[in-house]
């Protein structure tokens, strides 16, 4: 019950951009690579296990074998073979549509499995990248509506720059969009659940509008306004910082300079380590060594009781 790597599954995209593979220090060439699927049970786009007892077969396939020892038994009451969650590396080299996601009972009620709560951590993005999340203001769904026929939506989404660390909190519901030049890794639920509300009239490889969901949209926005929907966190050598915290998922960062041992004797939940800085080296509770490196994604069973790491090395923590 070692650590498990996956294969990436590359997505070439509208948007995409070149940093996707240098950063990941893969030996391939593709052009506007906008998502490298890194952990992945969503129906034709499963990750495949690479090397190690499991060498190929899909995670859905070893979800299945080990059930509750990989994923843990409340989590396989729950969710059965499907794994909770979905983790990319993405890059825009446009911007993106403004979209939102649907929340579970939305989800569900038309015939979706789940909705998509999901966070991003920023890595190395261009200068003067930025994002849009969240309402500036209060509106309503008339001027919502207003808004999208007279392409003025963008006006009312409050923008942030971006930096390397930065996080955000993407709640269902959450009216988003990342611009050209940044580059972060996703923790999602898994779905593929995505309403395009605005796509600044651009046109596909065919010459072809993408699909809007206006009214799809519509019933989803949360219109709430808060403050800031930027996360606030302090930085801390050699200790998990909490990130998010939310239902369908929990996130830290750790960015270690010394070894750590890490107790999961505790949890009820597989671990997933999102590398995004430096390299080190996992050491399981059987003794076996896995190494990781920036780009790297390790999906550690539930059955496992703690990791010792060691290196010099920042990666997220996400499990359910």
């Amino acid at each position: 019950m070692r650590p498990i790597k996956f294969n990436p599954v590359l997505k070439q995209t509208l948007w995409g951009g070149d940093k996707i593979i240098p950063f990941k220090k893969l030996g391939c060439s593709m052009e506007q690579v906008g998502e490298s699927w890194e952990i992945s049970g969503v129906e034709g786009s499963e990750t495949t296990a690479c090397g190690g007892r499991y060498d190929g077969m899909t995670l859905t396939e070893i979800v299945h074998e080990l059930k509750d020892k990989m994923v843990g038994a409340e989590n396989y009451r729950r969710f059965g073979d499907t794994f909770p969650l979905l983790v990319k590396f993405l890059d825009a080299r446009q911007d993106l549509s403004i979209q939102v996601h649907p929340d579970d009972s939305y989800a569900v009620a038309h015939g979706m499995k789940n909705g998509k709560t999901e966070m991003w951590y920023m890595l190395k993005s261009d200068p003067g990248a930025s994002l849009l999340s969240g309402l500036r203001h209060k509106i309503t769904p008339e001027e919502y509506a207003t808004m999208i026929a007279d392409g003025t939506i963008c006006d009312v989404i409050d923008r942030y720059e971006v930096a390397e660390g930065d996080c955000f909190f993407i709640p269902a519901g959450r009216i988003h969009s990342t611009g050209a030049g940044c580059f972060w890794t996703e923790i999602q639920q898994t779905s593929d659940a995505t309403y395009r509300i605005y796509d600044y009239n651009r046109k596909d490889k065919d010459g072809k509008c993408r699909r809007l969901h206006t009214k799809e949209a519509s019933e989803c926005i949360d219109y709430s306004v808060e403050p800031t929907y930027r996360t606030d966190y302090t930085p801390e050598k050699n200790a998990c910082v909490p990130l998010v915290n939310c239902p369908q998922f929990c996130v830290g960062l750790y960015d270690l300079d010394e070894p750590m041992t890490i107790d999961y004797s505790d949890l009820d939940s597989f671990v997933i380590l999102v590398c995004v800085d430096g390299e080190g080296t996992v050491v399981d509770d059987e003794g076996g060594e896995t190494s990781m490196c920036a780009g790297d994604t390790l999906l550690i069973p539930a059955v496992t009781a703690g990791i010792y790491v060691s290196g010099t090395v920042k990666f997220l923590e996400a499990y359910v």
